[in-house]
């Protein structure tokens, strides 16, 4: 490397005290990580002060450009990266411009669109979306969540899978505000962004019902869920009018992931009398249910809750909903908030709508 403008005997010094700290970076036991370069290493190499590197990596103007340059190419070969927490904080920053979305699994589409949203509308006003998964486990939300309020991320987006959320109320008192998106806050005054899951729960089950179906196969997500309870409140709501008293006969929950789904339907399938309609209460549980009817020589009408990767090329009849809308709308209650708002709790609710496809039309075998 070529480091213009150096003083030749600060070099030769130097020199010496490189190869000192390089080689400590270089020979560290196999068994542990190599620690990140430190500014004090950046001002060594390069010949200056700490206080200099310091200003010269900062961008501030009373550096000279040969300095600057020379600091910059040593930081470059060390692989040094400002820590950009610390240097806000000592700017008198109250924290960072990081924003904290807690959500369930990143496999799941839904999850991909509605940080999309939230990210597209936080990126023009400075902050950056940091995103980390739960799996829906409990024990490790909470984990999460005080890992990401250590690193002061100034607000934080939760899709939880808590069923209460008053140990949070300490975090809010101190101004960092909350907002939920797709499940709502329990024991917590706090911002929410919704979808309308029951009434879309209800189109299903009515859909199904005009098409001649009375015995119909529900495959539910994991039952302490609220958006589960929702939706199965909703269908029920659409049983109960149509005077279907036995249709919990049908009912399975629990089946979170796209194999517990796929086993779920064939049991199902393999009831004598078997359902002669499926209604699956999100994507990835849609998807196993596909899996599972893949040879069906006479499959079963199906609708699914949540817009379905190429489910309009498959076919498939779904509620749908815009999950970048629910990142939109997180988005600008937490701006809001960010500004100084202070009022009441807020709720916003994304409609649902039914998507006609094919699969939820077919009709009971044996009907004319």
């Amino acid at each position: 490397m070529s480091l213009a403008g150096r003083n030749p005997e600060r070099e030769a010094d130097a020199a010496t005290d490189n190869d000192v700290i390089i080689r400590s970076m270089s020979a560290h036991p196999p068994d542990r990580q190599p620690t990140r370069p430190t500014l004090a290493q950046v001002a060594a190499l390069s010949g200056v002060s700490l206080k200099t590197a310091s200003r010269a990596l900062g961008g501030e103007s009373n550096v000279a450009e040969h300095t600057r340059t020379r600091v910059q190419e040593a930081a470059d070969q060390l692989g040094y990266r400002p820590n950009g927490i610390a240097r806000d904080l000592r700017r008198g920053a109250q924290a960072s411009t990081l924003i904290g979305l807690l959500s369930g699994d990143l496999a799941n589409p839904f999850y991909s669109r509605l940080a999309g949203g939230l990210e597209r509308e936080l990126r023009p006003h400075g902050f950056q979306l940091v995103i980390a998964s739960t799996d829906e486990d409990a024990d490790l939300e909470r984990q999460l969540v005080d890992n990401l309020l250590e690193r002061r991320i100034r607000a934080l987006v939760v899709v939880s899978a808590l069923d209460e959320h008053d140990y949070l109320a300490a975090e809010r008192r101190h101004g960092i505000p909350f907002i939920f998106a797709d499940r709502p806050p329990v024991g917590l005054s706090a911002d929410a962004v919704l979808l309308d899951n029951r009434e879309g729960a209800r189109q299903a089950g009515e859909h199904l019902i005009a098409g001649g179906h009375r015995r119909i196969g529900v495959v539910g997500d994991l039952s302490r869920l609220s958006t589960h309870h929702d939706r199965i409140d909703g269908f029920a709501e659409a049983m109960r009018a149509a005077g279907i008293a036995d249709w919990t006969d049908y009912l399975v929950q629990d089946a979170h992931d796209v194999a517990a789904a796929e086993r779920a339907v064939a049991g199902l399938l393999r009831r004598n009398p078997a359902p002669t309609a499926l209604f699956t209460t999100n994507n990835r549980i849609t998807t196993g249910a596909l899996r599972a009817l893949r040879d069906h020589p006479n499959p079963p009408a199906l609708v699914g809750f949540d817009e379905l990767e190429l489910g309009d090329v498959l076919g498939v009849t779904v509620i749908a909903h815009d999950a970048e809308e629910m990142g939109r709308q997180a988005a600008h209650l937490l701006l809001d908030r960010l500004g100084g708002e202070t009022g009441r709790a807020r709720r916003v609710v994304i409609p649902t709508r039914l998507l006609v496809r094919g699969s939820g039309e077919r009709f009971p075998a044996g009907t004319p």
